[in-house]
């Protein structure tokens, strides 16, 4: 099938939806007055609109684990301008305008090889003509699991200000890419670097690469000092640093740990907008239809339900010619799919913005001034594809209190059951520094019920089983899910 051909059926298959506009400004943001700004043709606010962000990382190796140490592909040979103009093209063809963020690791602001000179350059001219972000990633997305807090805190002080020399002219990212960071490693960005905004979690991730990172909630919110997973409870334990997720996922796919084989096909538990796990690992037809059924949930119900939509990815650099090293790829690069996949959201949804990092944080930082009012509901019924049952539909209640998940057979009209119920107001901890040689992998935060069913105790319950205190809660948040006859009631 051709791309024009996929396009005529996602056409087809797509319902044209209007987006609902704000009424109200927000002021340009800005961090110093150094940072990209929105300008006041361009002002924004959160609510009434639907966000895309959108991430690219430049790497030397695969997982660069400290300033010295590296695991993985040596991706070098895949790092040139070459790569970066067919990414970056490619995206601004399908979405004219679109802002986006690069983050660089340690070893790619060192590298003084022409083609990592060059690539520099190159991406600081995107910065002026785009306005897209340049920013800081330590450890390549697992710097908790492998440095101490204090070498984090160290690597983000200095490699912010080898970003700030580079771009040149006073220049501060608004936000940093981080993959996972601890709650020190945000508090310090917030009260010593003045950024207000991370990458810092990696939803639903267990049993993935090489850190785990389950339990907290899917949108935005400000992270407690006890745990980077846990939503502050007040402000005496709220760091001001808006914690990011990194890709938008799909919600029953994300139940199993790791992947499952199904006929054939390594069916990645982060199956959502990311191309390993769709345009790559499927196929380009397959692999958009997954991207788009995940955009939907949240583009279209999400939107009703939470007043604001947002969706989020990350492709590395390497990903453009990353065939070449892994031949597991099958030869595909995932660009046509990421042409599809952004020209579809502009068709389905033209009011979607596409904007920094940074600029989205600040955005929803301006409107939300703690945790207290977040009341994040989500409802996915599977795509058919991969782990994402087509008979299934999941539900997700996210808020500072706790988060619950519900799964139930819509098309059998099977009784829902609670297959997560993480809280938050019990004590949390992360696990201390690693030591040298010895990382430690598992930061996730689990207790009463966790969907990922890696213990004996996470076995899907009737919420009436619940202890009476948990019932409690739930009545508190929705009580609608516990009234005779009304159409959301859990039944």
């Amino acid at each position: 099938m051709t791309v024009k051909q996929l396009l005529l059926v996602l056409g087809c298959l797509a319902l044209s939806l209007s987006s609902v506009n704000g009424q109200m400004e927000s002021p340009g943001l800005k961090n110093s007055g150094r940072g990209h700004s929105f300008s006041k043709e361009e002002s924004l606010q959160l609510m009434g609109n639907r966000f895309l962000t959108f991430a690219s990382v430049v790497r030397v190796n695969q997982i660069e684990t400290s300033r010295t140490e590296v695991r993985g592909v040596d991706e070098s040979a895949v790092h040139s301008p070459r790569e970066a103009r067919i990414f970056r093209e490619a995206i601004e063809k399908a979405w004219p305008g679109a802002r986006m963020t690069w983050a660089f690791s340690w070893l790619a602001l060192q590298d003084e090889r022409p083609n990592y000179r060059e690539l520099r350059e190159l991406i600081v001219s995107y910065h002026k003509k785009y306005g897209d972000e340049i920013t800081f990633i330590p450890g390549a997305y697992f710097s908790p699991m492998y440095n101490s807090r204090e070498q984090t805190n160290r690597d983000l002080h200095e490699g912010l200000q080898m970003v700030s020399e580079m771009v040149g002219n006073g220049y501060r990212p608004l936000a940093v890419i981080g993959g996972f960071l601890s709650a020190e490693n945000l508090r310090y960005l917030s009260e010593e670097e003045g950024i207000h905004v991370s990458q810092g979690t990696i939803w639903s991730q267990y049993a993935v690469d090489n850190g785990d990172g389950e339990g907290s909630i899917a949108y935005p919110y400000y992270p407690s000092t006890e745990h980077f997973n846990k939503p502050a409870q007040g402000e005496a334990d709220l760091i001001d640093c808006v914690n990011l997720d990194g890709w938008t996922v799909d919600y029953l796919n994300a139940r199993y740990p790791g992947a499952r084989r199904i006929d054939g096909v390594n069916c990645g538990s982060r199956m959502g907008v990311g191309p390993i796990e769709t345009v790559i690992r499927l196929g380009t037809e397959l692999g958009v239809r997954q991207m788009l059924a995940t955009t939907s949930t949240h583009f279209d119900k999400g939107f009703d339900l939470n007043g604001f939509a947002w969706v989020t990815s990350i492709w590395e650099l390497s990903l453009v010619e990353a065939r070449k090293l892994w031949p597991g790829y099958q030869g595909r690069n995932g660009m046509e799919g990421l042409d599809i996949w952004l020209s579809e959201i502009r068709r389905r949804w033209p009011d979607a913005k596409a904007i920094t990092h940074g600029e989205f944080g600040m955005l929803w930082r301006e409107h939300f001034k703690s945790n207290d009012e977040l009341d994040y509901r989500f409802v996915h019924r599977g795509s058919g594809i991969c782990g994402s049952e087509p008979e299934l539909e999941i539900r997700w209640f996210m808020n500072k209190d706790f988060r619950m998940a519900t799964l139930r057979d819509w098309i059998a009209q099977t009784p829902e059951k609670v297959i997560d119920f993480t809280r938050y107001d019990l004590k949390a901890e992360e696990p201390g520094d690693p030591e040298p040689g010895k990382p430690i992998r598992n930061w996730s935060l689990m207790n009463r019920l966790n969907q990922k069913g890696t213990r004996p105790q996470d076995v899907p319950v009737k919420i009436e089983t619940l202890y009476p205190e948990e019932q409690e809660m739930i009545k508190k948040r929705y009580p609608v899910l516990f009234e005779e006859g009304h159409p959301l009631r859990i039944k």
